[in-house]
């Protein structure tokens, strides 16, 4: 969670609805709330009430948008400011102005991957040099189920299962996991769900791709050079480990990220 230890700049958590977003950002300021800090967050709507933070709904009816949500906030002199999900060109610009000016700023955008997040941000209307100078970095995640652990059983890949786990390195995983069914996972085989991840952190060189204009592309090779891993990869790993299957992955995240390589 490197990219939260910055006193300044902009994280985003990116993913469809029902992603688990709103769980990350949550997770992430219950690890930033510390007494001396003045953390203030504007939501549609609070799911989740934390203990020493200032949390506002937003209500239109009455005028409070995020956008003056959070100007209002700004005079408040936060340390941290959690915008639930940046939708518009205003509440971007205020967003990247407080990032730019001394806040730590966690908000949510809809993009399929991390390197995404610039396009939308570029799309929505913001300048390409002050997304290099606000973006810390970009937590693209998708959930899955979980094989149930009461009834996971092994079996052996198929041929064309086999090809997928080899072109990302796992062709030596003889053995994949699903649950057979029983009373605890509702004879559904997963019991649970678990996040699979792709975090970009913005070094100096994507910074300043990004600040002249690059393609997205063009970042994302230059992140996969750094050591980047793409959502599939990350997914096909806890595959390997018995976590969850082949089956659901591809229902969740299907090939994103497949021909970029590995």
């Amino acid at each position: 969670v490197a990219i939260t230890d910055r006193p300044s700049g902009m994280v985003l958590i990116t993913g469809p609805t029902g992603s688990g977003k709103s769980t990350t950002l949550y997770a992430l300021l219950d690890r930033l709330n510390q007494e001396a800090r003045n953390i203030i967050t504007i939501e549609d709507p609070v799911e989740y009430e934390i203990e020493g933070i200032n949390q506002v709904n937003v209500n239109p009816q009455a005028g409070l948008t995020f956008a003056s949500g959070l100007r209002a906030i700004l005079r408040q002199d936060p340390n941290i400011i959690m915008v639930g999900e940046i939708r518009d060109l205003e509440t971007a610009e205020i967003a990247v102005r407080a990032a730019l000016t001394g806040h730590l700023v966690l908000s949510t955008l809809h993009t399929n991957d991390a390197v995404g997040a610039v396009d939308r941000l570029r799309d929505m209307g913001i300048p390409s040099y002050l997304i290099a100078a606000a973006l810390n970095g970009v937590v693209a995640q998708r959930l899955v189920r979980r094989v149930c652990p009461e009834c996971r059983v092994r079996r052996r890949p198929t041929e064309d299962e086999a090809l997928v786990l080899a072109r990302y390195g796992y062709g030596d995983v003889d053995m994949l996991h699903r649950g057979s069914g029983c009373p605890t996972c509702g004879f559904t085989g997963y019991y649970g769900r678990l996040a699979v991840h792709e975090v970009f952190v913005l070094d100096e060189r994507a910074k300043r791709m990004i600040a002249e204009g690059a393609e997205a592309q063009d970042i994302l090779q230059h992140a996969r050079a750094r050591g980047m891993r793409r959502l599939i990869e990350d997914a096909l790993e806890k595959v390997a480990a018995g976590e969850t299957t082949l089956e659901e992955v591809f229902s969740e995240i299907g090939f994103v990220g497949f021909d970029e390589g590995a």
